[in-house]
């Protein structure tokens, strides 16, 4: 694995994301490019997932560990039963959620066609059919399993806009096909469906209680991946790295501090700061998964070496973007 100073210069262009945008994007996705696009989630960095050549440059440009798998994106759930091997319990998420934010690792088929590099040599796959006008067309034109992950360098904060894109992938990458901001702002929820019971492997945009009440029993976590390889994204303990320190669940704001608020009321300091985004003023969770990785980014943008993070409820999307937090402010490796 290259370092980033190593890394291949590539001219990246910017391309609207219209028919003649994505057109182009697919082709580039077939000739071995890689392509950052907008899904409903965050936008992710394409490569053909057929391609091991395409997924070595991938991984290169993210300065991604090849240990961690990827997710590989597809234009219909039928596509995605060709891949990968869907139980009972697989068939009724992806009928219920799929096209949407949610991904499935299953048992890979034989001869998977995505390449054992972007599956980590792991005899499990990562699928999602995402929910957005471009990203569909953008894989119906490739015809093929397009892997995915959030078009950043690695361990570095999720893009929303195609200029979060710019500011880590910037000459690293061909095409940014450029939709606008993308509606959530939060990546998909993944759960392992190897077994008729899933487990939880990273909370999403989907909160758990809307999966509980379509399966009828609750969804337990994953086990801890402390001494062994991850089996999806977003499972490293240290992610969504931000320069200045994170200071989760913070009742106050002390001098030289940022503040990422959240709900009508501002605690003791803020008035003191000259930093300060709320990720939603009515306490919206919905808009304040949205706001998470544009505000971190506002933020960890000005000069300040710690932001005070307010108090996220743990119930519905809050349980994700507490995820995201305790990862972002989490020891850096």
């Amino acid at each position: 694995m290259t370092t980033g100073l190593e890394a291949t210069k590539h001219i990246t262009r910017i391309v609207p994301a219209d028919s003649a945008g994505i057109a182009e994007a697919a082709r580039v996705l077939a000739e071995g490019g890689l392509v950052a696009f907008p899904t409903e989630t965050v936008y992710g960095l394409g490569a053909d997932a057929t391609d091991a050549n395409a997924v070595a440059r991938l991984y290169e440009a993210k300065e991604r560990p090849t240990f961690n798998p990827l997710i590989a994106h597809l234009a219909s759930a039928d596509a995605a039963k060709k891949i990968g091997r869907l139980n009972g319990t697989a068939l009724r998420l992806a009928g219920k959620f799929w096209p949407g934010p949610l991904t499935l690792v299953v048992p890979a088929l034989p001869r998977c066609p995505v390449c054992d590099l972007a599956r980590a040599g792991l005899d499990t796959v990562a699928l999602r059919v995402p929910a957005h006008p471009v990203a569909h067309p953008l894989l119906e034109a490739v015809g093929k399993p397009v892997v995915a992950p959030s078009a950043n360098r690695s361990g570095h904060v999720s893009p929303t806009t195609a200029d979060h894109v710019l500011t880590d992938l910037r000459d690293r990458i061909d095409v940014v096909l450029d939709g606008g901001p993308t509606p959530f702002g939060l990546e998909s929820t993944i759960l392992d469906c190897t077994d008729e019971e899933p487990r939880m492997l990273r909370p999403g945009t989907i909160p758990r209680g809307t999966i509980e009440e379509l399966l009828g029993a609750p969804v337990a976590d994953s086990a801890p991946i402390a001494d062994e390889a991850p089996i999806a994204p977003g499972q490293l303990p240290s992610h969504y790295a931000t320069r200045a320190k994170l200071r989760l669940d913070a009742d106050r704001v002390e001098p030289h501090e940022a503040l990422l608020a959240f709900g009508p009321s501002l605690p003791p300091g803020a008035e003191r700061t000259a930093y300060v985004l709320n990720l939603s003023p009515n306490g919206d969770l919905l808009e304040a998964a949205a706001n998470l990785f544009a505000h971190l980014r506002a933020l960890d943008a000005t000069d300040v070496h710690s932001i005070a993070v307010a108090p996220i409820p743990v119930t519905g999307l809050g349980e994700a973007i507490r995820d995201r937090l305790l990862r972002a402010a989490a020891p850096k490796p």
